[in-house]
């Protein structure tokens, strides 16, 4: 990340912690350039940026000051604690930056904007996504990569198209990813699950499936599953590529927080696949905003034309704005800049999660068992106890003004579940987690 990309996050971070009051002047360049050991003209140039995005205004000859209004959305607050909703948190939203990049792009393509684009996404799109995938250890060609409306977009395309290995059923994780579970049920595509824990899963009752049922794909989440938020190692996904090339089983791998892995060594499975039976899906939404419904999915060879003609007749292309947009916003360093920001609020949220539910299970005595991952993030779920039953307590929770969610919509109809409830924190102030995991607490052990 360039260093007066950098600088625009601490000199945001400085205008929210002093805090500082609207109108209230910055310190002088030279105190800045001091301050974070850096050239004046690095200093200038963030301040410049900020000023675009009218975060801070120049008065000439006096200095930068903030600009009104700056803090309205930091300091609403709100009566209710939400450990439900897994959206992005709206006080991170790269708004004026990719209103920047919005207005770029109207201004650079404007003849490709207005005109049917290609099936397969915007080539220049295409070009800086392949260089940045190989920061995921995810090396292809660009005629693999195909931009997509979104990951929901590219499931319900491969589950629906035929595949070369003649196989119709698709496979997937119990709990598993909501939205896919309702599309196979709605369109009435055979569809297993197999349960999937802390633990992982069990790799012999998977390689059992593999080869005795009529597996299409196994789809899969190995990085910050949703909703458990655990993680496969890299010795399982060896064994999952090694297990699709024997069966001739696609993985369709949804890597949708790939640029939040704290393991440098974590590697996604497309890296073990010398078979060319990996899928690899990635998704913007949860670094930018949702609604850019921009995703990428990475085809093998086998399958690229067939999701090419299935995509056309799906939609045509997606967004051509859109995608324009997010090529500015990646090229011109943005992404990594916001990627940093966004990285230090949720790992800071995501340590108080699992510090406080660390507490209140040990002083539970048993109403609720947690396990703590090697690298804890922002969403995640407790095991209640027996005795306990979810409904009821996410219910008694709503009348405290505490949301929780089962996770009735992460199985299969009629696949046997767990006592469990999902804990995230996208949408939870910082000062307001240790509290709500208390309360939390208090209620579950009343309730045994």
């Amino acid at each position: 990340m360039y260093m007066y990309l950098k600088l625009m996050n601490e000199l945001e971070a400085l205008i929210q912690k002093q805090p500082y009051k609207d109108g209230q002047k910055l310190p002088s360049i030279r105190v800045l350039s001091e301050q974070y050991s850096c050239s004046k003209s690095t200093i200038i140039k963030a301040l410049a940026e900020l000023e675009k995005r009218h975060l801070i205004y120049a008065m000439p000859k006096s200095g930068y000051y903030v600009v009104k209004g700056t803090h309205s959305v930091q300091d609403e607050t709100s009566p209710v604690l939400d450990f439900a909703a897994a959206a992005p948190d709206p006080g991170v939203f790269p708004y004026l930056d990719f209103q920047h990049c919005i207005n770029k792009a109207i201004d650079m393509y404007q003849k490709d904007l207005f005109m049917y684009g290609t099936a397969k996404g915007m080539p220049s799109l295409i070009s800086i996504v392949r260089k940045q995938l190989m920061g995921y250890q995810v090396f292809t060609e660009e005629r693999n990569i195909f931009v997509v409306s979104g990951v929901q977009q590219a499931l319900s395309l491969l589950a629906v198209m035929p595949f070369p290995n003649g196989k119709q059923k698709v496979l997937i994780e119990q709990p598993g990813y909501h939205l896919l579970i309702e599309f196979l049920e709605t369109r009435r595509i055979p569809v297993i699950g197999i349960p999937r824990s802390n633990a992982g899963i069990d790799l012999d009752r998977l390689e059992e499936i593999f080869r005795t049922e009529d597996i299409k794909f196994f789809y899969t989440m190995p990085r910050y599953h949703n909703p458990l938020g655990c993680s496969y190692t890299n010795k399982e996904k060896k064994q999952l590529a090694g297990l699709a090339a024997k069966y001739d089983v696609y993985i369709v791998e949804d890597d949708y927080l790939a640029d939040f892995e704290q393991d440098s060594k974590s590697d996604p499975v497309y890296t073990h696949d010398n078979s060319s039976h990996v899928i690899y899906l990635k998704s913007y939404a949860k670094i930018i905003f949702p609604g850019l419904r921009i995703g990428i999915a990475v085809i093998p060879d086998l399958l690229a034309e067939t999701f090419r003609l299935y995509k056309k007749q799906d939609d045509i292309d997606s967004s051509m704005l859109s995608q324009a947009a997010l090529e500015i916003y990646l090229r011109s360093g943005m992404y990594g800049r916001h990627l940093a920001k966004i990285r230090s609020r949720y790992t800071s949220r995501a340590k108080l999660l699992h510090a406080a539910l660390a507490k209140e299970a040990a002083r539970c005595g048993g109403a609720f068992t947690y396990e703590s991952p090697d690298y804890p993030f922002i969403h995640t779920h407790i095991l209640l106890n027996k005795t306990v039953s979810a409904s009821q307590l996410i219910a008694k929770l709503k009348n405290e003004s505490i949301l929780l969610e089962s996770l009735d919509r992460n199985y299969l109809r009629g696949f046997e579940r767990e006592n469990i409830v999902k804990l995230n924190v996208t949408n939870v102030n910082e000062e307001d987690i240790a509290g709500g995991i208390e309360r939390i607490g208090a209620l579950l052990a009343k309730s045994t």
